[in-house]
């Protein structure tokens, strides 16, 4: 009935479909097996993609040749540069989606790439044979052949929903949970554990005041993720806060001794950056009241998706505590808030590629490795399956490094140093953060792509003449001055020190206060020869030119830990053996088995001390 496959990749969500997408546009023959192809690619949570380094992250899967940024634009209802006020490594653009349409624009980008397959069904368990994954077997008894598979399971390995003090089993509202995988895996010797996550109440929009809500309107000028010609929006859907107060925690209180969570019915960690309402009112007591989002689920549904709601508390209570928040007296619930447990693998258990080191071929991506967030596991799926593709075709795994990506600093950070909570990327996490700029993520990354065959020449020659394109508006500030009568009253107006003689437009660009629209207003010159380029060509000079000497610095500190990055340490490698290193650093050391000096150094329990003993070994 199946032919045998090249990669089989289970679950469609983000992880999935990414990981079917770049196995199969390498070349690869893969099918995608879900439970159900009516929710592919589902937002599961909120409408909503990108925000504060997540933003990055899918600026990077787009610069690679993955499909999230170009459905994200596809499906757009509200566009907005975050951090704005904060210099330019913060930027982190975010969209509003249309849900709806998310999901179907993504099944119809996989139905339109060529070598994906897809067969709804349940896959039970997986084929090993002498530690080499060779396919899965189904609840419908089907044993499907092939030569790699990508896990990506989501919230439904033995998922438990949660509403108050009832609880089902089912991997998201409506769909039932995933059996028999954790199970196996256990036996064949990997660690498991329990997380969890939540999601709010959805309202009928039309039951809702707007008027006692503060207006949340995207960015004027729009804005959109992907490099490609995909369009900004033409027009946008507004959104709106409002606030919890004092009788909405009093109500929600009522609830507690009925609410899983508080009971110890859930088991599993949720979410520190995220959490439910009742967990903030509970450890934020001193606080008078919490910001809610209330944000559109699309063009022409009524649907309310209520941010920052997050519940797993009864029905009622969460009605009820609802209808006292302003704005929503007379709110309409469509569906409750619940939270949901569900197994994960601790992610030491895997090599930097997200393969398994138990299993040749086998590779985890997403939620199964403990992270939460749509774009944290479309960057892990978007991995697993180019190094699925490149580990059956005995080709060197694609490992980014911290310094050329987020991508490289969330599948670093899971690999060596696991996480006990469900993780999430924030640009703080990124030492190197300066330079791994949502602006500049083709640049990095795009090259490495057409090398790999991911994305054409047409797309890298775009980059080239991008980065020709800055270069010549830095020479333009380099080549033209500007006098103190055309200068200084447009200074005083800025707040900073005027000029006594002709300055170079580079060198006042290098001022806080001054930006590149400044200059156009000194230099009519200056402004016309840019009339050639496009905004982000633009904004991209005044950044380099800005944060130049910044730049500099990090390259010389990305420099000195390359020596240490490029260390290889054999695999193989028995730690036990060189007693000089702490019995802790042994122990962990053994356990990850880092691929190089400088993976070693980020374990959790390794000191500087135990480095310098493994620097002396390797040295000899």
């Amino acid at each position: 009935m199946f032919k045998q496959y090249d990669v089989i990749v289970v679950g469609g969500g983000h992880a999935g479909c990414e990981a079917a997408a770049a196995a199969a546009n390498l070349g690869s023959s893969v099918l995608l097996v879900t439970m159900n192809m009516g929710t592919i690619a589902q937002m599961s949570c909120n409408p909503a993609m990108g925000g504060v380094a997540k933003g990055q992250i899918l600026r990077e899967i787009d610069a690679m040749g993955g499909y999230s940024g170009i459905i994200a634009d596809k499906t757009t209802i509200q566009f907005r540069m975050l951090n704005r006020s904060k210099g330019p490594a913060m930027w982190s653009p975010r969209t509003q989606n249309d849900r709806m349409r998310f999901a179907e624009e993504w099944r119809l980008a996989l139905e339109k790439t060529p070598n994906v397959d897809f067969w709804q069904d349940m896959v039970s368990g997986l084929l090993v044979e002498n530690g080499v994954v060779c396919g899965v077997k189904t609840s419908l008894g089907v044993e499907i052949t092939a030569n790699a598979v990508v896990l990506t399971n989501g919230t439904f390995l033995n998922g438990i929903i949660h509403i108050g003090e009832k609880k089902m089993g089912g991997g998201r509202t409506g769909e039932k949970a995933a059996t028999g995988i954790t199970e196996q895996l256990v036996e064949l010797g990997f660690e498991s554990g329990r997380m969890k996550t939540g999601t709010p109440p959805r309202v009928d929009g039309r039951s809702l005041d707007y008027s006692k809500m503060e207006e949340q309107w995207g960015d004027e000028d729009g804005g959109k993720f992907s490099y490609t010609d995909t369009e900004t929006p033409k027009e946008q859907r507004c959104c709106w806060i409002t606030y919890t107060n004092a009788a909405v925690h009093e109500t929600l209180k009522e609830g507690f001794e009925r609410s899983p969570m508080f009971t110890g019915r859930i088991k599993g960690l949720g979410p520190r950056y995220c959490p439910s309402i009742e967990d903030k009112i509970n450890r934020f007591a001193e606080r008078e009241r919490h910001q809610i989002f209330v944000e559109p689920e699309g063009w022409n549904t009524v649907e309310i998706y209520v941010n920052g709601f997050s519940t797993s508390l009864p029905e009622d209570i969460q009605l009820k505590a609802l209808r006292l928040i302003p704005g929503f007296e007379n709110a309409k619930m469509f569906r409750p808030g619940y939270a949901i447990e569900y197994d994960f693998f601790p992610p030491t258990q895997l090599k930097l590629s997200l393969e398994t080191k138990l299993i040749k071929n086998l590779f985890f991506a997403g939620q199964i490795n403990g992270t939460t967030g749509y774009e944290e596991a479309a960057a892990q799926g978007f991995i697993a399956g180019l190094n699925a593709h490149q580990s059956i075709n005995n080709k060197e795994s694609v490992v980014l490094k911290r310094s050329e990506s987020y991508i490289g600093v969330l599948i670093d950070d899971l690999v060596t140093k696991g996480t006990d909570e469900p993780y999430r990327m924030f640009t703080s996490r990124a030492e190197h953060r300066l330079l791994l700029r949502q602006d500049n993520a083709d640049e990095r990354l795009t090259p490495l792509a057409f090398n790999l065959g991911l994305v054409n020449e047409e797309r890298l020659d775009k980059v080239k003449e991008k980065v020709k394109n800055s270069e010549k508006i830095i020479s333009l500030t380099k080549e033209i001055s500007i006098s103190e009568a055309d200068a200084n009253s447009i200074l005083e107006e800025l707040g900073t020190s005027q000029i006594s003689q002709r300055f170079k437009l580079y060198a006042l660009l290098g001022r806080p206060q001054v930006n590149i629209k400044d200059l156009r207003r000194m230099s009519p010159d200056f402004d016309s020869k840019l009339n050639e380029f496009d905004k982000e060509t633009i904004e991209q000079a005044e950044i380099k030119v800005k944060y130049n000497s910044y730049f500099e610095k990090e390259l010389e500190i990305v420099e000195k830990m390359k020596k240490m990055e490029d260390k290889d340490i054999n695999p193989e490698f028995n730690y036990h053996n060189l007693q000089s290193l702490s019995k802790e650093a042994r122990e962990k050391l053994m356990k990850i088995k880092p691929k190089t000096l400088g993976q070693a150094s980020r374990i959790s329990g390794v000191t500087p001390s135990d480095i310098s003993v493994l620097m002396v070994h390797l040295s000899r």
